[in-house]
């Protein structure tokens, strides 16, 4: 839903944030303009490229708060113990956070050389990997656990998967995502 209301007051990075990720929900990021965007938040042109530069710039924005909202949400499942809950994390916040995860894995639209976008990945990475410093094996695990949930996600937000199993992101995942075995039989021979 488009608001109409003008920005007046507060915080005017978040209320563009907010206007790009409704207009992300509603039309894609590459249909975005900053213009637009500013209009809808009813400021000029001039100050929301005050704030973002250029629309590459408001989507980076984006991207880093989704990397850094996916490496809450991974960091709060990791801490229940069961690796699959990591796998169910990330694809409940794709589900629940489309706009954001549309954008952040689409480098081609933001700036991916940005430091603060650097840094909102190399956390998130850090949690999924398992470690700050992964050996090529913990890569390899967790490169293998990352493309079945993304795949997942993927395959959810774009009505894909087969019907028979089921409605619900969670309980699909969880079947899915118990295929991957490697990972819990390599952890719990060490």
């Amino acid at each position: 839903m488009t608001s109409q209301r003008p920005y007046h007051h507060g915080d005017l990075r978040a209320a563009l944030l907010r206007a790009a990720l409704e207009a992300i929900d509603e039309r894609g990021a590459t249909a975005l303009s900053l213009r637009q965007i500013a209009g809808q938040a009813g400021v000029s042109h001039t100050a929301a490229a005050y704030h973002f530069g250029d629309k590459a710039g408001l989507l980076t924005a984006i991207a880093v708060e989704g990397y850094r909202r996916l490496g809450d949400a991974l960091d709060t499942a990791r801490s229940s113990g069961a690796f699959l809950d990591v796998g169910v994390a990330y694809v409940n916040f794709a589900v629940t956070n489309r706009a954001y995860f549309d954008v952040m894995f689409r480098p081609e639209v933001h700036h991916r050389d940005n430091p603060d976008l650097r840094d909102a990945r190399a956390r998130t990475a850090q949690i999924l990997y398992g470690t700050k410093s992964p050996t090529t094996e913990q890569l390899a695990d967790g490169v293998a656990a990352w493309a079945i949930v993304h795949g997942v996600a993927t395959l959810w937000l774009n009505d894909n998967l087969p019907a028979q199993l089921g409605d619900d992101p969670t309980t699909v995942t969880r079947l899915v995502a118990s295929r991957l075995h490697l990972r819990a039989r390599r952890t719990s021979t060490r």
